[in-house]
């Protein structure tokens, strides 16, 4: 398959620029090997019947873009400059202003300070994979930036230690040590919009691009299946007896990225931190077959969960620090008929057996048209870009039926990506 066959027309009437006026507003598509419904997801509740368990991307989108002024610096160094920058951040809307500054976007921590919590909580000085936005005017050591936390002035220094393939490593430091590097970056920086919304995000983006129930610090773009869902829509969920489970899959820059060849097979995906504590492996091992995930990211979670169990159950040695699960894995590891409760059951003893209360590990997962669902039995998620990775989960779910599904939506003005409208698919292996 050749990625021109999930490429359609997506007019830019049809993209949400804007959050619609309240969250569960938005319009609701519900897909059960054809189209079954149109609602809203306010409504979603009346879709799913009790029993079920939706598992939601508790990950916090942070305020991953820092702007420095460029002639806050102190001595020359050599010119750098930035690979896909260009790709992911999103440009000032002065151009007099763009001139005069230097983005630094921060992709993910440096192995030094993994995982993410970390960096997050880091004293004194930290390091990030980054990408920057004008490196070429940046000549010189230190770029630096005033900052002030309950009147007491911070100098924070942002240092490029080393050019990387597709990023660099930019050192952080600032002269407060009680101060950490999650405050640094709530008073300096911004929340980092899709690239294809050419504005600064303003304050209703600090509210609405960001889930009512994010609590883990990590994610550089929001899970954005689950900005829909607000108090009205858990209440509803509650009182018809369907489970709302939390799980953590930090959403890395490389979501924004496109798919650059003609053979989706020859992309390579990017690596992402999962976070998975015991208890909802414990879950899994004994749940039914109800499994719905709110977003891709939930998805990408909860099938990787099933396939690095495998993985362990097969190098049982393997080191904790070091578990990841690249993107063919799922396609070649063996043993792939165990079930979802014996695999989960063999990785709640393995983490018992290791103490570990967090399962905290690596995953380049691609699901792809042709991938069994091993976990999740539906998908609640928007409408996604062309020709992206997230399109061909889709296809996975649905076949050549996305096709319809896009279609309908395009027609019926419902609104696409980020801040847009969603789908509830079933899968038919349900």
């Amino acid at each position: 398959m050749k990625m021109a066959d999930f490429d359609y027309n997506l007019p830019d009437e049809r993209i949400a620029y804007t959050p619609a006026g309240n969250r569960s507003d938005s319009k609701l598509l519900v897909w059960d090997q054809s189209i079954k419904a149109e609602a809203q997801y306010k409504d979603i509740a009346s879709f799913i019947p009790n029993g079920h368990s939706l598992f939601f991307n508790n990950s916090k989108v942070i305020a991953a873009r820092i702007l420095f002024d460029k002639s806050n610096s102190i001595t020359d160094l050599e010119r750098m400059s930035s690979i896909d920058a260009k790709k992911i951040i999103n440009p000032d809307l002065s151009t007099n202003s763009r001139q005069n500054k230097i983005e630094i976007f921060c992709l993910e921590p440096t192995a030094a300070f993994t995982p993410v919590q970390l960096a997050m909580q880091a004293t004194n000085k930290v390091s990030w994979k980054c990408l920057v936005g004008g490196a070429k005017k940046w000549k010189t050591e230190f770029l630096q930036k005033e900052l002030f936390y309950d009147h007491i002035r911070i100098l924070l220094s942002a240092k490029k230690i080393a050019q990387e393939e597709g990023y660099f490593i930019i050192e952080f430091s600032w002269d407060h040590p009680n101060i950490v590097f999650s405050e640094i970056i709530a008073l300096v920086g911004q929340i980092p919009l899709p690239p294809y919304i050419h504005r600064e995000a303003n304050e209703t983006d600090k509210d609405r691009y960001q889930t009512t129930y994010a609590t883990t610090e990590g994610s550089v773009a929001a899970p954005t299946a689950g900005l829909h869902f607000d108090e009205h829509i858990f209440n509803a969920l509650a009182a018809k007896g369907i489970d709302k489970k939390f799980i953590t899959l930090h959403v890395g820059a490389g979501t924004f990225m496109p798919v650059k060849v003609d053979d989706f097979h020859d992309h390579l995906m990017h690596a992402e931190f999962i976070d998975v504590d015991l208890q909802t492996i414990e879950y899994l091992a004994t749940t039914l077959d109800h499994v719905i995930a709110v977003g891709t990211t939930s998805l990408r979670t909860l099938e990787s969960l099933y396939w690095l169990a495998i993985k362990i159950k097969h190098t049982p040695e393997i080191d904790i620090n070091e578990i990841n699960l690249l993107q063919w894995d799922a396609y070649t590891l063996e043993d792939q008929q165990t079930s979802i409760n014996e695999a989960m059951q063999y990785l709640k003893e393995w983490m018992i057996q290791k103490k570990l209360n967090t399962l905290i590990a690596t995953t380049q997962l691609m699901v792809k048209p042709g991938y069994q669902f091993k976990i999740c039995k539906g998908l609640i998620t928007n409408f996604h870009q062309p020709k992206s990775t997230l399109l061909l989960i889709i296809a996975a779910i649905a076949g050549d039926e996305w096709k319809t599904v896009y279609q309908h939506a395009l027609a019926n003005e419902y609104r696409f990506l980020s801040y847009g409208d969603g789908c509830l698919f079933w899968f038919n292996q349900r």
